[in-house]
């Protein structure tokens, strides 16, 4: 009897704690989602200096080099060795960059005007130049937001396994915010130089912030009991989407637009990273 009993309260405890990782990944998943829909709130009303918009990319992608290296590829590397994650990183990288590609042709409008990439227009949330053609006659706002759902769903995985593990994921969340929210801005921006309505605009991103946040629960509840060698591959994955969404996007449009005062950006976003991903 009493050893029955002790099962029951060790599933009871074993539930409760289930339960408990749940809520947390929807607080979780709900905070760094929110920067999309405020990001097009702001976007879909207000325009904002080049520069601003310049180093709010480039602070994002300091931040975004450290959680891709520690709580990324460092933890795909510890769960299933280094040829796992050299290989899911490899992956990650030529989806995103073979994707995003793709994007960028939808992106642009009748003439391609622009040598960085198409989808994300920086010129459209600007105060001092007139959208591209990408945004006024192409489908710039919609490829970023595509883009934006290929990069945060293995991103959004990963914060959920870091949470089911126990591990953390501080550092993670704070980059998924702050990368969101200029891109979020951005991309409502160009929605809007296109004509659609501002509940067009932000129900649109709603529905992204609904569908990432939802990554965010999946992570942390099945696959964060899986084997540490299948965990592997879904991180080194997003560590290879996100680091070639820097090469490809961020870091290129952040420093055409805002030009090299953007290292001290890119610096403080890593420097922060940094010191949540270590205190």
């Amino acid at each position: 009897m009493r050893g029955t009993r002790c099962i029951h309260e060790g599933h009871r405890a074993f539930s409760a704690r289930g339960g408990i990782i749940i809520v947390e990944s929807l607080i979780f998943g709900v905070i760094a989602s929110s920067a999309l829909v405020i990001g097009a709130l702001v976007g879909g009303r207000f325009t904002i200096p080049k520069r601003m918009l310049a180093g709010m990319l480039a602070f994002a992608s300091g931040a975004l080099i450290t959680a891709l290296t520690f709580e990324l590829f460092e933890e795909s590397y510890e769960k299933g060795g280094i040829w796992r994650a050299v290989l899911g990183l490899a992956v990650g990288a030529v989806v995103f960059t073979v994707l995003s590609e793709r994007l960028d042709r939808l992106a642009e409008g009748t003439h391609r005007q622009r040598q960085g990439s198409e989808k994300l227009d920086v010129d459209a949330a600007a105060s001092e130049t007139a959208p591209s053609t990408a945004s006024v006659s192409g489908m710039a706002g919609f490829a970023l937001l595509a883009a934006v759902t290929l990069d945060g769903v293995p991103e959004n995985i990963a914060l959920g396994v870091s949470l089911g593990e126990g591990t953390g994921g501080v550092t993670l969340l704070v980059a998924i915010f702050v990368s969101n929210f200029p891109e979020a801005l951005v991309g409502s921006a160009s929605m809007r130089a296109q004509g659609r309505t501002q509940a067009f605009v932000v129900g649109t991103w709603v529905v992204c912030a609904a569908l990432l946040t939802a990554a965010v629960v999946i992570g942390a509840g099945p696959l964060a009991t899986s084997s540490p060698e299948t965990i592997s591959l879904p991180l080194a994955f997003a560590a290879g989407a996100v680091l070639a969404s820097l090469a490809d996007t961020l870091m290129p449009e952040a420093y055409e637009k805002g030009g090299p005062t953007v290292a001290l950006s890119t610096a403080a976003g890593f420097v922060l990273s940094y010191v949540l991903a270590t205190v």
